[in-house]
């Protein structure tokens, strides 16, 4: 693959990771959950593997140093082109930078930051490993939703430093809006204003494609997760809110339209 067909648009999000203390086990409940393989990758920051679907890399998941007690979650990364650039762009737009820049050996360059609210992102600068290599199919990736409490005054640092147009929706009860990169809906900022989850505060979710919503959500009790809202029909797919056995929380959807094309629509509205 060349650079320019590797090249992902400065603000795509192009990666998900997930940092938990057990590592063995989150990898068994994933591996049963979207029978994704496993293999070693960058251990800059520890152990730290990838998750394959029919060997395309779709996610990682690290493992936490024994002392650290961070909140188990997991976090979504905007590609750019140059890590440091970001960085500093993400300080000066009122944004925090909490880890690197830093070389993950020959993979590629990351930070992960905070933006004004405190949600936490990450940002990927792709060498050897580009990021997320396929997707809309049960297993992978398949939206990125900040959820926060009100999205007018995130959405300027968003769009400042990413460069996104932004699509809001004309609602009185309602406050979203899409992230465009070259007209694509790539993202999306919910604010839902005190229904925010108090334990939680801002933070992106990563939606999760699967092939039977309700079965899946069945599943993840079966393996030791948990439901947090149960499956419901929103505008482009049939979707529930879950947490894994260490307690990060994600989507699964069964998208209507065919997975990623949907996703700007996928809001449960």
């Amino acid at each position: 693959m060349t650079e320019a067909a590797a090249r992902r648009t400065p603000g795509t999000p192009c990666w998900v990771s997930l940092i938990v203390h057990g590592l063995t086990t989150t990898q068994e409940f994933y591996g049963a959950l979207f029978d994704w393989e496993f293999r070693p990758g960058p251990e800059q920051l520890g152990p730290y593997l990838r998750g394959l679907l029919h060997g395309q890399e779709v996610a990682g998941i690290g493992q936490l140093p024994p002392d650290r007690h961070l909140p188990i979650a997991w976090t979504t990364y905007l590609a750019t082109d140059d890590a440091d650039v970001t960085a500093e762009a993400i300080r000066s737009c009122g944004g925090t930078v909490a880890v690197g820049p830093l070389d993950a050996g020959r993979a590629g360059r990351l930070a992960i930051a905070s933006d004004p609210s405190g949600a936490v992102f990450g940002i990927w600068q792709g060498s050897e490993h580009i990021g997320t290599m396929t997707a809309g199919v049960p297993g992978t990736p398949v939206w990125n939703e900040l959820v926060t409490q009100e999205t007018s005054t995130v959405a300027k640092f968003y769009q400042t430093v990413f460069g996104y147009e932004t699509e809001a929706v004309v609602s009185a009860d309602f406050d979203y809006q899409t992230l465009h990169l070259d007209e694509v809906p790539v993202a999306a900022l919910h604010g839902v204003g005190h229904a925010l989850p108090r334990d939680r505060g801002p933070h992106w979710m990563t939606y999760f494609e699967v092939a039977d919503t309700d079965l899946a959500a069945a599943r993840v009790v079966e393996l030791g997760g948990r439901v947090l809202q149960p499956p419901r029909e929103g505008s482009s797919g049939r979707l529930a809110t879950v947490a894994d056995p260490e307690g990060a929380v994600f989507t699964i959807v069964r998208s209507a339209g065919g997975g990623a094309s949907e996703g700007g629509r996928l809001a449960d509205r």
